[in-house]
């Protein structure tokens, strides 16, 4: 029997099921998700009340809040906390997908975007057959998925709080929904291109903004900039992307947008973080005001840093040889070190579960597991990890 190697972990909040672990508690330290242990695992996405996992084979598993069917499924009940697969895509292969406020976006090994859950603001995509009796397109939620931009060849999606945004595989960005605020602007139903951006390699989609990594190492912004999220030295909010000034001079690599708050991550494994400050999901160690523009973390500067996730008020950076850092606020136990502290002070995460079983005792003494992929939720985060081997023990 091959040893099980891998394994998806969970921590923080419960409360809607959304650790996966078949009950509704908090988790104040790593735990297993083992009803995803049969399945291998590439990709994880924690929301801000639900989570999905993608698998190696292009399966796609759902679980948490399920209200508005942002699990993929008519809701049997209001939370489940078990995975399960979305029927609805079990025919094709999803290699990427996004949640945003309650609404889900995936994509295929094809190109072909999909979307489900709550579309009160077309943020799901117009259902065109769909009519009320004045003729007005419905805005109701779908709970079965259904394609979405399906002229548009797609290479990433990105979901907001009630907006969607991909990026299409000629690095071109498009976006529908309601990209403000509710209230402030009219919804957009079907996709408009996001004008001045050419050869995008990757976006990034917080609660109300947007950030854009193109091919030549410029970062781009736009959207809701209440708290300096778009990095632009400022609070202004812009309805076309602007350039990111203060990042012109490192080589940018990886970018990540939380609630309110932004990172971008460099060759080098430096990171920069910017936005919303309050709760130090920023970084700063003490100092937890808001940043206009992007500063560098250097409580991280000791370590190379591959990945940043950030979620609704803390975040998690991962360091090449598998360690997790978070910093944020820690209610709910959503920074996973067993206590419930709010810091500014980056802290490891101790992946405190037992070795696989079946292994000798030589490699069990010899092994540690390694975090390979972060994602942080609104209240919990999700984790991929690797039992690594030290084949040359210290």
């Amino acid at each position: 029997m091959p040893i099980d190697d891998t394994a998806v972990i969970a921590w923080g909040s419960g409360e809607d099921g959304q650790l996966g672990l078949g009950n509704n508690e908090e988790r104040e330290w790593v735990c297993q998700v083992k009803a995803l242990q049969p399945f291998r695992v590439s990709s994880v996405v924690a929301g801000s009340r639900n989570s999905l996992a993608i698998c190696e084979d292009g399966k796609l598993f759902t679980w948490g809040w399920n209200q508005r069917g942002t699990l993929g499924h008519p809701p049997e009940s209001k939370t489940e906390n078990v995975p399960s697969q979305v029927k609805a895509l079990a025919n094709v292969k999803i290699v990427q997908a996004a949640i945003g406020g309650w609404h889900c976006l995936a994509v295929d090994d094809q190109g072909r975007a999909y979307a489900w859950g709550g579309n009160e603001y077309g943020q799901c995509g117009e259902e065109p057959e769909k009519k009320d009796d004045t003729g007005r397109p419905l805005r109701r939620d779908i709970v079965i998925p259904q394609r979405c931009a399906p002229k548009l060849s797609v290479r990433q999606v990105a979901a907001g709080g009630t907006h969607s945004v991909v990026l299409t595989r000629e690095g071109h960005v498009w976006t529908w929904g309601q990209p403000w605020p509710p209230g402030d602007i009219k919804q957009i139903f079907v996709p408009v291109r996001v004008q001045g951006l050419e050869r995008v390699r990757l976006i990034a989609v917080g609660a109300f903004h947007n950030l854009a990594l193109v091919e030549d190492g410029t970062l781009w912004a736009w959207g809701n900039n209440e708290y300096g999220q778009l990095g632009t030295g400022d609070t202004q909010p812009r309805s076309q992307p602007i350039p990111v000034q203060e990042l012109s001079g490192p080589t940018l690599i990886d970018i990540a947008a939380g609630g309110w708050h932004s990172t971008a991550l460099t060759n080098e494994g430096q990171v920069y973080a910017w936005g919303r400050g309050e709760h130090g999901r920023l970084g700063f160690g003490d100092d937890k005001s808001s940043k206009m523009t992007p500063q560098k973390v250097q409580l991280l500067a000791g370590e190379d840093i591959v990945q940043v996730s950030c979620g609704g008020t803390h975040s998690v950076a991962l360091t090449r040889d598998g360690r997790m850092f978070s910093f944020g606020r820690g209610d709910h136990g959503r920074l996973g070190y067993g206590r419930k502290v709010t810091t500014g002070h980056p802290n490891e995460v101790p992946i405190s579960l037992p070795p696989p079983e079946g292994l000798d005792e030589e490699k069990r003494a010899a092994g540690r597991w390694q975090a390979k992929l972060v994602a942080c939720g609104g209240r919990h985060t999700l984790a991929i990890v690797h039992w690594q081997t030290d084949n040359d023990p210290e």
